[in-house]
């Protein structure tokens, strides 16, 4: 595991890396080779193209493909025709010059609606062909399972088998799936696959059970369902291995039962502690603290209670935890209330996390706060990091919309370097600027005046929010101006694919986390086309400047035309949390304008999400190290994962 300075070094390398205009040239080179080979491709008959392509697969190697353009010019051209004759697409440049990003092992940048989903199918079939084993590793199951079936006929037209592993198939099931050509999956359930395996054949046994079996000659391993990493494509790639990638994945079992009464105590000695006397938050990752009153009163809330709150240690502990519970994690922010159950939101994607929870006892008291039956807390029996699990595989590469911001990081962790692929066709989306309110009512008047006069026009509107709380808000002030929307967030997420697929109707307002329906295209109908196209709304800038982009690409993908503005607040969680500084100046000022120049809003978002990116980048590298820690203590133990 590499120190800090080295991997501060890797990440300016990484920078400095990112594909210039001669990696680009080359690619279109390569894309001007495809195309010839495809005119010379479209003569042939059924029976000569299947001999073509079964030539191909008999004589071509991964590394064939990856050392020679012409080869590989040679087998994207069979994979285009397929694509052709099986799918009705004509893959564009664009789409072979991000293939060719992909067999590289790089990240390929490519905006939204540029056919990601066709580029990676067409890698994953190339790939195929050359003998490779590929996993296509998307954000959830819908995408997975959508894109699998999507692209099934272009792998039968090549011979190429193809499968989608799901949530709760049995593993028999999911061990044929992962045997296929290709496989489909969400990151998720890939890792837990993986870690299930190291349990499951020995992996976390004693290094004294498996030398002693391997001197008899016997085990008692079962088959693996996930066999050897070979080739992922991971789509989202920044989400997946970098947003995704601050906190570890864990397979656990049930704990002690018996410290479930403890959970409670904890959050009702914690809410009799005072803010500010007893206890109070440090750095702008929030952690809580007890002041010196503090821990003298909770000795005497504590005195009579049970032996666990005897130790000042695991005392402190247990109400520190409670007071995060009650103060920092917020409902219908960081998490819902389901069907009797605390459900943690994913603050990158605005989905539900229905299969996590918080360690360490934070769920339960979260629970408890919330009145709602306590669940067992969980006790870990295996762990990995996104960094460590996906440097197993022999050949990884990934796409997204957004990567520039983040290529240090993913040269230094992950050794691939970020090229960005050229737009089909020219952009055609009008920066309306940044507007920034003083409190949260000129903001939302704001929001509704926006909204009406680009339905007026005869746009579709998508408002984007960070959190269930915001969105609701929002469409509570859109109801009493009687603006017809549909709400998209944590709580409204069954048809999640099908409302974003029709928020390009006109006069259709969405009211959306940010990204909500990410991998579903916005389709506009001709009328909104011809008024100006989506109109995006930004209601709050996300800690990430990738996050903001990602849902400006919402509109105007594919040569469309489309707007988008900003319309924030100094309330704002980013600019209190991270810019503090900045925002204390302003309310001292004593004139406080209604709406804040924009100049002063891009300076406060450059200054918040630089501290924010800092932070979040810091947590991921000491995460990372703890698990590279972990790994090492376990392996002299002796003991697996």
């Amino acid at each position: 595991m590499p120190n800090r300075f080295d991997l501060w070094v890797s990440s300016l390398y990484g920078i400095v890396r990112a594909a210039g205009p001669f990696e680009l040239g080359r690619l279109r080179r390569f894309a001007a080779l495809v195309a010839g080979e495809v005119e010379i491709l479209r003569g042939d008959d059924e029976p000569a193209f299947s001999a073509r392509v079964a030539m191909f697969r008999r004589t071509a190697a991964i590394a064939d493909l990856v050392s020679s353009v012409e080869r590989c010019a040679k087998g994207m051209a069979l994979v285009a025709i397929a694509a052709e004759r099986a799918l009705g697409l004509e893959p564009h440049p664009v789409q072979f010059m991000g293939a060719r990003t992909l067999l590289l092992g790089q990240v390929a940048e490519m905006a939204t609606g540029e056919g990601k989903s066709l580029t990676a199918a067409m890698t994953a079939a190339l790939a195929a062909l050359a003998g490779e084993a590929v996993h296509v590793i998307t954000v959830n199951d819908y995408l997975a399972d959508r894109d699998a079936e999507r692209h099934r006929p272009l792998f039968a037209y090549l011979g190429v088998s193809v499968d989608c592993v799901m949530p709760g198939q049995p593993p028999a099931r999911k061990r044929r799936a992962y045997r296929a050509d290709v496989t489909y999956c969400t990151n998720k359930d890939v890792v837990f696959d993986h870690l299930r395996d190291r349990i499951a054949t020995g992996s976390g046994r004693s290094l004294r059970r498996r030398l002693l079996q391997s001197m008899l000659g016997t085990s008692d391993a079962v088959e693996a369902v996930v066999p050897a990493l070979r080739f992922a494509i991971v789509d989202e790639a920044d989400s997946v291995l970098i947003d995704e990638a601050r906190t570890p994945l864990i397979i656990s079992r049930d704990g002690d039962a018996e410290r479930m009464s403890v959970y409670a105590e904890a959050v009702a000695f914690a809410s009799q502690l005072e803010e500010d006397v007893d206890w109070q938050t440090e750095g702008t990752d929030r952690r809580v603290v007890l002041t010196e009153e503090g821990r003298e009163r909770l000795d005497g809330l504590t005195r009579e209670a049970g032996t666990v709150w005897h130790s000042e240690r695991m005392r402190e502990f247990l109400v520190i935890q409670a007071l995060s519970a009650l103060h920092l994690y917020q409902l219908d922010q960081d998490y819902i209330v389901r069907d009797g159950k605390v459900q943690i939101v994913d603050e990158y994607t605005g989905r539900v996390l229905s299969d996590r929870s918080w360690e360490r006892g934070l769920h339960q008291m979260i629970e408890a706060k919330e009145g709602v039956d306590i669940s067992p807390e969980r006790e870990s029996i295996a762990r990995m990091t996104y960094q460590r699990f996906f440097r197993r595989y022999e050949r990884l590469a990934g796409m997204t919309g957004t990567a520039r911001e983040v290529a240090g990081e993913l040269w230094a962790v992950y050794g691939m370097r970020v090229v960005a692929i050229p737009t089909h066709r020219p952009v055609r989306r009008d920066d309306l600027g940044v507007a920034v309110f003083k409190d949260e009512v000129e903001r939302l008047r704001a929001i509704v005046a926006s909204t009406l006069a680009r339905v007026e026009r005869g746009q579709a509107v998508l408002i984007g929010t960070r959190s269930v709380q915001k969105s609701e808000a929002i469409s509570r002030f859109l109801d009493e101006a009687g603006v017809a929307h549909v709400v998209l967030n944590a709580r409204q997420d069954a048809d999640e694919a099908d409302v974003v697929a029709s928020a390009g109707q006109a006069g259709r307002v969405t009211v959306a986390t940010n990204m909500a329906g990410r991998g579903t295209d916005i389709v506009l109908a001709d009328s909104v086309r011809a008024a100006g196209g989506l109109h995006v709304i930004l209601t709050e800038f996300h800690d990430s400047a990738r996050i903001d982009r990602q849902l400006i690409g919402r509109g105007a993908r594919q040569g469309d035309p489309g707007t988008h503005e900003a319309l924030v607040c100094l309330d704002d969680d980013l600019f209190r949390r991270y810019a503090d500084t900045g925002v204390a100046l302003l309310s001292r000022l004593p004139v406080s304008p209604a709406r804040w120049p924009a100049w002063l809003a891009k300076w406060l978002r450059w200054l918040a999400q630089t501290h924010a990116q800092r932070l979040h980048a810091r947590i991921r590298m000491h995460t990372l190290r703890q698990d590279f820690k972990l790994q090492q203590m376990m392996g002299f133990a002796g003991k697996g994962e």
